[in-house]
């Protein structure tokens, strides 16, 4: 498999995208004025714990508090009644400690309002929802990740061959203090000792400095930030199978040639300078796949197609056969495109970075046999993906429910902003809706008033379909006993009105919004 990623620097915004064998399969994109804050590390104040809700809110100086569920405590000193033996007291795979608080009801905390506290942002903040964090800090490097506070050593799943496995936990073994923990990451695989031990160092130089900083650290602060979207993507997937990373900024350019110099020179041939004048998404047909993303309807090869809405509540995909035409029976037909679906669904789940609870309406199959082939080619599908993934069974609805870890935004929103007309809804008021509301509203002035003459301000487009349509314009005014003058104002919205007194210098008397 061949992949490539190509990084765009422009005044507004950063892209990162990544190819698979030509086809994109992950998009990443930074605004200049919002840095992602995932990987920060604060420190907080706890302004409110409500064990009710079992969670905490934190303030760590952003907008809207951190929120700090009880089960993302790992550190004993916030929490009651725990003693050593329960830290430790359940170990599980690769030699990791879980702590038994994770499957419990009710956990008990010792935390305060008021209280300083250490937090890492897991989730950024979304929908007007503070950043999720924890408190198990985790500080990553190219190799290895470092958990201070922690016992454990982990090495990653992807790792399959048990012989390697073994070499790295004896490796790092030799190198872990006493109270870090150290989780090996799929890159480590094959690399030498030295490597592994140069990683070390420099996750524990940092968080030497780390801890120096927040000691001298007042109040709510920012005592350790992570590297923004285009080198943390390089940290993390600059694997051995990418063949080469294209990018159209000098200065990002020489940054990751210096890191990549530093941390895996043997691999930073691989980075390429673009320096043409056409744009670098456009010349490579990235621009024309993001244009598409932000469309519902997505097409497949075999002329099916599908329905992706992304709601409050969940992700919703339906399936539709729209042009294909099978040579086979209906079974088999719909077998086909629900198949070539799971492809497609797990290939704009990660595209798109849609995630919680994702609900996809198959079409339907009378037979038990086909429906467990679809569930396994999705689940197959969707080991491709880095996100945590929970999939169920098809229930006896056609419906498949699914969920997808929820770490940055989703793409429509970090590429789109909410329509001041619709608010979010995608649809706006009709014409002849818009027109009974004014006559509701003429009705209940006209209870108080006495104006025999009114002006009244549309929507160039709703004024022109108002006096085009004569015979409602004239009800509305023989219904009043009003004289009605339309104007058209490019400042008010399709789904507003405004009237004016035309007795007193067209002196405003109501400017009705969707809100009323």
């Amino acid at each position: 498999m061949n992949k490539e990623i190509y990084i765009s620097e422009s005044m507004g915004e950063s892209r990162i995208a990544i190819t698979e064998d030509s086809s994109l399969v992950e998009v990443y994109i930074e605004k200049q004025d919002k840095a992602r804050m995932v990987g920060n590390i604060y420190k907080g104040q706890v302004e409110n714990v409500l064990p009710g809700m079992q969670a905490a809110f934190v303030d760590i100086g952003y907008d809207i508090n951190a929120f700090l569920p009880f089960s993302e405590i790992e550190n004993p000193a916030y929490l009651a009644d725990v003693d050593d033996s329960d830290q430790n007291s359940s170990k599980g795979k690769n030699g990791q400690y879980r702590n038994r608080k994770k499957y419990q009801d009710n956990i008990n905390v010792d935390l305060k309002s008021g209280q300083d506290i250490y937090v890492q942002v897991i989730k950024e903040a979304f929908a007007g929802k503070g950043p999720r964090v924890t408190t198990e800090i985790a500080l990553p490097g190219r190799l290895l990740v470092l958990v201070p506070n922690a016992k454990y050593i982990g090495i990653s799943k992807k790792i399959w061959d048990k012989y390697e496995r073994r070499r790295l936990k004896k490796i790092v073994s030799s190198l872990k203090e006493k109270e870090m923990g150290v989780i090996v990451r799929t890159v480590a695989e094959g690399k030498s000792e030295e490597s592994l031990k140069n990683d070390f160092s420099m996750l524990l130089d940092n968080w030497k400095k780390l801890e120096t900083k927040s000691k001298r650290a007042k109040g709510t602060s920012l005592i350790y930030e992570d590297l923004e979207t285009a080198s943390s993507v390089i940290r993390d997937l600059f694997t051995p199978d990418i063949s080469k990373i294209v990018i159209d900024s000098k200065k990002m350019y020489r940054k990751l040639q210096s890191y990549m110099e530093e941390v895996s020179p043997n691999m930073a041939n691989r980075l390429e300078h673009y320096k043409l004048k056409q744009p670098l998404f456009e010349s490579m047909g990235v621009e024309n796949e993001l244009d598409k993303l932000l469309r519902p309807k997505v097409w497949m090869k075999s002329g099916a197609y599908l329905i992706i809405e992304k709601t409050e509540a969940m992700v919703v995909v339906d399936v539709n056969s729209g042009r294909f035409v099978g040579k086979r029976n209906h079974e088999e037909n719909s077998l086909k495109i629900n198949l070539e679906t799971c492809r497609e669904v797990a290939r704009q789940l990660r595209l798109r970075d849609l995630s919680g609870l994702v609900v996809i309406d198959f079409i339907d199959m009378k037979e038990e046999s086909n429906r467990r082939k679809v569930y396994y080619e999705l689940r197959k599908e969707l080991k491709k993906d880095r996100a945590k993934v929970a999939v169920s069974p098809i229930s006896e609805f056609g419906l498949l429910e699914m969920t997808r870890q929820r770490i940055r935004l989703s793409l429509l929103d970090s590429m789109s902003e909410e329509c001041p007309t619709c608010h979010g809804a995608g649809r706006i008021m009709s014409k002849e809706t818009l027109i009974t509301r004014i006559d509701h509203w003429l009705r209940r002035y006209k209870t108080k008033h006495r104006s025999l003459k009114l002006k009244l301000e549309l929507h160039p487009e709703i004024a022109n379909f108002m006096k085009d349509n004569k015979k409602a314009l004239r009800g509305l005014m023989w219904q009043n006993f009003t004289y009605i003058s339309i104007d058209g104002n490019s400042d008010i919205a399709r789904d507003e009105f405004r009237f004016l007194n035309t007795k007193n210098g067209q002196e405003e008397i109501e400017h009705v919004g969707v809100e009323h």
